[in-house]
């Protein structure tokens, strides 16, 4: 895949003019873009539209996680709009993930994927909520559970439902190719550049090491966006993912 292609640009903003801003001064450098609930609230569906009337792809970062019939009829409007990519939580169980990628199966460019452990969770985090696991001799003895262990077993949950990829940190990007295939998509929010801010992001890696780990895409967002100059900042991204 070439490098441009990989990038997605989080257009993490609370209305519409300051992302048409950023998707104007990328131009053609910029071709692929996530649009997450903050931004759709604001601006609403004609944003979308928009991008992909542009030509742009969208991935559409909704971490879907109701009843299977309002994640297919939510999944069927996105495809409607024309986006590329829309996410289901993959701690939802296979029911969820599963209506949602029949409800995919109209629309031939939507993928679904199946978000595992948001990036700013830390295996404390899941200990907190409960997420554990069970010794050999007994289920009833409870574990700690590592983010890459709960990442890998909803990956294989998410793969038995028929999504397409998952949503994962660039930590666990390795471990996931080895698991899904070379088919599969994988993509990395949490990606900085070297010597730079993770933000909120407590598991995160370049851009490179995330690709060159197994990564399909890489999700970039204030690096680029609030850069004084957000084409150059992307082209930075750009060059650290070529060979």
């Amino acid at each position: 895949m070439e490098p441009t292609s990989r990038i997605i640009v989080a257009l993490d903003f609370d209305n519409r003019r300051a992302a048409d801003e950023v998707v104007d001064r990328l131009g053609e450098d910029g071709r692929f873009y996530k649009v997450g609930l903050e931004l759709l609230t604001a601006a609403g569906p004609g944003l979308i539209e928009d991008l992909v009337a542009k030509g742009k792809e969208v991935f559409l970062d909704l971490k879907l996680f109701k009843i299977p019939n309002s994640v297919a009829g939510a999944v069927r409007a996105a495809g409607a709009l024309g986006v590329s990519m829309v996410t289901v939580h993959a701690m939802g169980g296979t029911g969820i993930m599963a209506a949602a990628v029949a409800a995919a199966r109209d629309f031939p460019r939507l993928r679904i994927l199946a978000l595992t452990v948001v990036t700013s969770m830390t295996s404390s985090d899941l200990a907190d909520i409960g997420v554990t696991g069970s010794t050999a001799t007994s289920a009833a003895t409870s574990t700690s559970t590592t983010t890459e262990e709960q990442v890998l077993r909803l990956a294989r949950l998410a793969e038995g439902a028929g999504c397409h990829g998952v949503i994962a940190s660039p930590q666990e990007a390795g471990a996931l190719r080895g698991v899904l295939g070379s088919n599969a998509l994988i993509v990395t929010p949490g990606v900085a550049f070297p010597g730079g801010s993770a933000g909120e992001h407590a598991r995160s890696g370049t851009p490179g090491a995330a690709v060159a780990a197994g990564a399909s895409h890489v999700v970039v967002g204030r690096s680029v966006t609030r850069a004084v100059d957000p084409v150059a900042a992307f082209r930075l991204v750009r060059a650290d993912l070529e060979p």
